[in-house]
């Protein structure tokens, strides 16, 4: 059995929400195209879609229940008018809101039974005591008329699991099926690799077994991407222990699966995944914790770490470090900064080459602290750069809204293509934000992609309020799908 862990309480994991933010899952990398492969389209109609969670949320008196939104894209951006809610209590979905169930903990958008259409793979912290185990992985699944809850099902687990953890999804035997990476055992020593296409009654094609454990420490955050530039998505997790920072191990993916012993990695606070420099081989984009401590991440300035990929996997020598100290990142190092807080990656400006958007949930605008800003590198031949960076936050002209202390703008952020145009967007999460005498309700933000890079043109905001949904203590926007990262501190 090895070493085993207990369950996370429900009450200990919503703490964790409350206090540290939800350490989810990247998105994946091609080293064919050098894009993220994730698209979040749920009804296929050529827009990506934005999937919100409000793990805060109160649901049906529960306090901590959760709920998560579906934005559709469109020509015109998202709209609340094309936004959907869903719940626990919502029909067809299994299980029922409770309390600290933190429905959308974490979200993995992915094409899990290979119909053509994005799922919405949804963690639920909830124990369920009739089979005794801890968390449900719920499968939301993409339809021509949206997501909802008909068909939605729980991935199988055994008795006695702990389900859910450190949730990836990645191609990993490069059959062209999604497979899932995830706790769903009773031995933590171990997660499973259920492998795609995974059926309507949630029983996956095959399973795999890996011992992600050898020592008494956890996964604090993960990575999939073909870094080796063999045509097979590749798995990188990263481990912490009480508060220092333990290193990680890449499991590189094969035909038959994920390979059982890995190669030795350094640390990584948050990642991203995408393919910079167009070499055909993914890179990762990281956050270092500072001086490998792991609790000193909320009064950290911040730092970015970039290692480009490799015949051998992430390099250990060709690498990239950015701070907002590197010549042309706007805005200067200082302590609570938090650069890095969370990572995505997507073409913005159209020219073939992925961007890095970095949040700075911790910035400062003005004397408003924490108000919290996205930084915005751009990808080129050579990879990432600081030249042309852009800084953007709520008292950038054009973008809704006023920065206020403790909004944590910054604090999820997503590159998708929302609006169509070839150009990905960018969505940003402000879950400290406060709607009126609102504590703390969050709000999500759209700014459009173009040649220059992010603008605040056409920019658009939505909140609770704008959609009917629980608003007090809600956090909406504290994670997006496939968003990644340790969190950030809600004032």
């Amino acid at each position: 059995m090895g070493i085993r862990r207990p369950a996370i309480s429900t009450a200990v994991a919503a703490a964790l929400i409350g206090s540290f933010g939800v350490p989810i899952v990247a998105g994946t990398a091609s080293a064919k195209d050098g894009a993220a492969t994730v698209r979040e389209d749920f009804d296929g109609d050529g827009y990506q879609d934005v999937a919100v969670a409000a793990p805060g949320a109160k649901v049906g008196g529960h306090a901590w229940a959760g709920y998560i939104t579906i934005s559709y894209g469109s020509a015109h951006g998202i709209d609340p008018a094309r936004t959907t809610v869903v719940t626990q209590d919502t029909p067809g979905v299994p299980g029922a809101s409770g309390d600290n169930h933190v429905f959308g903990y974490a979200m993995i958008s992915r094409d899990l039974d290979g119909d053509g259409l994005t799922d919405l793979a949804v963690v639920s912290r909830g124990y369920r005591p009739e089979d005794n185990v801890q968390g449900s992985v719920i499968v939301l699944w993409g339809r021509k008329t949206g997501i909802s809850g008909r068909g939605a099902v729980r991935i199988s687990a055994p008795a006695n699991a702990q389900v859910g953890d450190d949730i990836t999804a990645g191609d990993f035997d490069g059959d062209g099926h999604a497979d899932l990476f995830m706790g769903n055992g009773e031995d933590y020593d171990y997660h499973d690799v259920l492998y795609g296409p995974i059926g309507r009654d949630g029983v996956p094609a095959r399973e795999q077994q890996v011992k992600v454990y050898s020592t008494d420490n956890v996964i604090n955050s993960t990575a999939a991407g073909d870094f080796n530039g063999d045509g097979i998505e590749d798995l990188a997790t990263f481990y912490v222990y009480e508060n220092h920072a333990e290193g990680g191990k890449l499991w590189l993916g094969t035909k038959t699966g994920l390979s059982t012993v890995p190669q030795r990695l350094t640390s990584a606070a948050g990642t991203a995944v995408a393919d910079f420099d167009r070499d055909g081989y993914a890179d990762l984009a990281t956050r270092i914790f500072p001086n490998g401590d792991t609790e000193g991440t909320e009064e950290d300035p911040g730092t970015v770490k970039i290692y480009y990929g490799s015949p051998s996997g992430p390099s250990q020598t060709r690498t990239q470090t950015v701070t907002q100290n590197t010549a042309g990142v706007p805005g200067t190092n200082e302590k609570g900064d938090q650069f890095g807080g969370r990572l995505n990656t997507g073409d913005v400006n159209g020219d073939g080459y992925p961007d890095l958007a970095v949040g700075v949930p911790g910035e400062a605008i003005g004397s408003k602290a924490k108000a919290g800003a996205v930084v915005l590198l751009k990808g080129g031949r050579g990879g990432l750069t600081g030249q042309g960076a852009q800084a953007v936050h709520q008292d950038t002209t054009g973008v809704p809204g006023v920065a206020e202390s403790g909004d944590v703008f910054g604090g999820s952020v997503r590159l998708l293509d929302v609006t169509g145009d070839g150009k990905a967007d960018l969505v940003v999460g402000a879950p400290g934000e406060n709607l009126g005498s609102v504590v703390n309700g969050g709000a999500v933000w759209l700014l459009r992609g173009a040649a220059s890079g992010v603008t605040a043109w056409k920019s658009v905001a939505e909140n609770p309020t704008d959609i009917g949904a629980p608003a007090a203590k809600a956090l909406f926007g504290q994670n997006l799908s496939g968003d990644n990262g340790p969190g950030v501190v809600i004032p």
